[in-house]
């Protein structure tokens, strides 16, 4: 470890963070230093397993991060909203990473970015675990962090679980309801974003200063439908519900997924071909769903 360069992994035992830390262990570019709260975690003890040096850093704690990120060339940031649902939470964990990594010194920051919703929409949507990731995407970059923003489409893993086809109460079909209208949505699994990251590492210059749109394929909701169809032998369809029915779902995050999806349909620039390049094994979405079939069973 002590002739390579070291790169802190934040969120290690959480998906993306894992992914990352995984890819670059499987690379040998770099050593990881994984970031966990709890450093007793089954995943964080495979990690160690796998190479990595495992250190406790805690988002809400400057000390801690201070001292994870303390000689690391460089770093990969992962912040959950889902975890607190506040967004100037988020945005205050971010802006600290971001002047730590700015007092270090650090030489490369990948951050799991998005856009900032409410600004580019003039205030008339609001996606705040997209606003939030924004903000702080702008601040790195206007501190002069030498910083990549990641921004990913939608998880392929919501479709085991947000967006999994319903039965239609009529009939003996399924339904798969995605606010979408003709519009393709891109969407990639996020295990396959630690591949991508690895390969921003490996081209600092490259990427350096720059956002980039992480994409395995886009596809309509009726598309997405068809893949379901064809892996699970049973038929799904487009619910074809607009997002001002899907705001009225009633669910918490109703609201903010229907204005994600009206972004979505404005087409944000997510480059299919260049994540293709980062990661030539990245998955379509039929490969996705044919290896989750077991997460479907109970259709």
């Amino acid at each position: 470890m002590a002739n390579r360069k070291v790169i802190a992994v934040f969120g290690a035992t959480g998906s993306q963070g894992g992914s990352v830390a995984k890819a670059l262990l499987e690379s040998k570019h770099f050593a990881v230093r994984a970031l966990t709260r709890d450093v007793t975690r089954p995943n964080a003890l495979a990690l160690q397993k796998l190479g990595a040096e495992v250190v406790k850093g805690d988002l809400n704690d400057k000390a801690s991060v201070e001292a994870a990120l303390k000689g690391a060339y460089g770093a990969f940031v992962v912040t959950n909203f889902w975890e607190h649902f506040s967004k100037d939470k988020e945005v205050c964990q971010g802006k600290m990473v971001a002047d730590t990594a700015k007092h270090l010194g650090l030489k490369h920051v990948v951050y799991s970015g998005l856009e900032n919703v409410e600004r580019l929409s003039g205030g008339k949507l609001k996606v705040p675990h997209f606003d939030g990731k924004g903000e702080v995407e702008e601040y790195f970059w206007s501190i002069g962090v030498p910083m990549t923003s990641v921004r990913l489409a939608a998880y392929f893993e919501n479709f085991l679980t947000t967006w999994k086809p319903w039965k239609a109460p009529d009939g003996d079909f399924y339904t798969l309801a995605l606010p979408m209208g003709d519009v393709p949505m891109d969407g990639i699994s996020v295990a396959d974003v630690g591949a991508v990251v690895s390969s921003i590492f490996n081209s600092p210059e490259e990427f350096i200063g720059k956002a980039v749109g992480l994409s395995a394929e886009a596809l309509t909701t009726q598309q997405y439908a068809d893949v379901f169809s064809k892996s699970l032998g049973k038929e799904v369809r487009d619910a074809k519900i607009t997002p001002e029915a899907y705001e009225k779902l009633g669910f918490p995050a109703a609201k903010e997924l229907a204005d994600m999806c009206r972004f979505y349909q404005m087409k944000p620039d997510r480059d299919v071909k260049l994540t293709h390049r980062l990661n030539p094994k990245v998955r379509s979405f039929s490969q996705f769903i044919s290896e989750n079939l077991g997460a479907l069973k109970d259709l």
